[in-house]
């Protein structure tokens, strides 16, 4: 049997017996690289390498800023102040928990913490105006998915560390992709508050809409803070998620004064657990890399498609289909530094512009997190709503096509994400 079919095998094995992901990662690409005479003494060091990289610290930043956010009150009063505006009107509660997620993710870069922030809020408010509970679960499961399209984005800055990319054009490539959905997201809550006559919240006055506006004012600054110090070029993507932790940590304290010293542990201990499960995959997959790399199995892989099929529609059609079966097993780190090593030779066969090829992975990483059975949104929003998961992939069905839709949008059109990445 060949290393490969080991490595692969191996791994397939041991996520069955659901061993955590960068374990069985690691574990099968050590016994590939035992089985073709590859010296092991560098590994732990290329381990450390792939991790020591200014790119990949703006991950603990903006994973740390969009927990504080969450904690520190200030996506309390930013959904507050949505709601004072447009609340009262047909659909309004729903339009408020996509619009909330899509600030949300200019500042989080992460989909279960954007649905977790806003759905912790805004499911039980559906469901008091008249919503059904499923509809509210759905909503909140599809809109969290913005949190890795909208920059910030993390998958975008792995992305850019494997492919060599600037982080910057990937950030920039996401923005009008992100629009775009959370543009279909919002007209479909309003037409389908219309269609099923769903409630709105009472009417409230000028006064107490400039009152709360005022005090969500510091949690509508962070997003414009973060990518308007990139954009404007005044701090790279890893000193803007370092610059958004501590400025929504100063104005928790100090402003709001709702980050005690409790808020604060958990804050610490949410952002090391997730940063630790990034950065372990990252280290596993660089393992698994190098395994790649020795074998050709790019280089094989590459040649293969090109023996295939030479029509780049049905090379992306397969791609996607690959992403969304992976996606119903692996979380979404994890299938891009798997695959994405072996698909950059081949982009350039097929004339596909990386940049663009990321925003096609990232919007197929949003899938992967409502997919059952792993879907981390599905776990997220389940333990907010106490509902069992498959009422949770039942409130998220019609959302699959509403997201399929802007999928193909993106890929028809790559305009979309290149026009601001140039």
């Amino acid at each position: 049997m060949s290393a490969t079919a080991v490595l692969f095998g191996t791994f397939a094995l041991l996520c069955l017996i659901r061993v955590p992901i960068a374990v069985s990662l690691g574990v099968a690409s050590l016994i590939a690289l035992n089985m073709i005479d590859f010296t092991l003494y560098p590994v732990i060091q290329k381990m450390f390498s792939a991790l020591n990289s200014a790119t990949l610290m703006a991950i603990p930043g903006f994973v740390f800023a969009g927990a504080v956010m969450s904690k520190g009150g200030l996506s309390t009063h930013l959904i507050g102040a949505l709601r004072a505006w447009i609340g009262h009107i047909r659909g309004g509660v729903a339009v408020v928990t996509v619009l909330a997620c899509m600030v949300f993710a200019a500042i989080s870069g992460s989909s279960p913490a954007t649905a977790a922030a806003i759905g912790s809020i805004m499911i039980p408010a559906m469901v008091e105006s008249g919503y059904s509970k499923r509809y509210a679960m759905g909503l909140v499961a599809a809109s969290g998915t913005l949190g890795i399209l909208i920059p910030p984005s993390i998958p975008l800055i792995i992305y850019g560390s494997v492919a060599e990319e600037s982080v910057g054009k990937l950030f920039s490539a996401g923005i009008i992709p992100g629009l775009v959905l959370g543009g279909i997201l919002l007209v479909s809550a309003v037409v389908h508050a219309r269609i099923r006559n769903y409630g709105a919240l009472p009417r409230e006055s000028m006064r107490e809409r400039w009152r709360k506006t005022g005090k969500a004012v510091w949690g509508f600054l962070l997003p414009v803070v973060i990518l308007g110090g990139i954009y404007s070029g005044a701090v790279t993507p890893t000193e803007a998620s370092i610059v958004a932790g501590a400025y929504g940590f100063v104005v928790s304290v100090l402003v709001y004064r709702e980050m005690t010293l409790a808020k604060f542990m958990e804050v610490l201990r949410e952002s090391i657990n997730i940063t630790a499960m990034i950065f372990l995959i990252i280290a596993s997959a660089t393992v698994f890399g190098m395994f790649l790399t020795t074998e050709q199995v790019p280089q094989d892989f590459a040649h293969w498609i090109e023996a295939s099929t030479s029509n780049k529609w049905i090379f992306i059609l397969g791609v996607n289909l690959m992403f969304f079966i992976l996606g119903m097993f692996l979380e979404s780190v994890a299938i891009i530094l798997i695959t994405l090593p072996i698909l950059l030779p081949v982009l350039g066969l097929f004339h596909i512009n990386v940049i663009h090829f990321a925003i096609i992975m990232t919007m197929n990483m949003e899938f992967a997190m409502i997919t059952p059975p792993v879907g981390l949104n599905l776990f997220v929003v389940s333990g907010i709503a106490r509902e069992k998961i498959g009422e949770v992939v039942k409130g998220i069905v019609p959302f699959y096509g509403l997201m399929l839709i802007a999928l193909v949008l993106v890929i028809v059109f790559p305009g979309l994400s290149l026009t601001l990445a140039k």
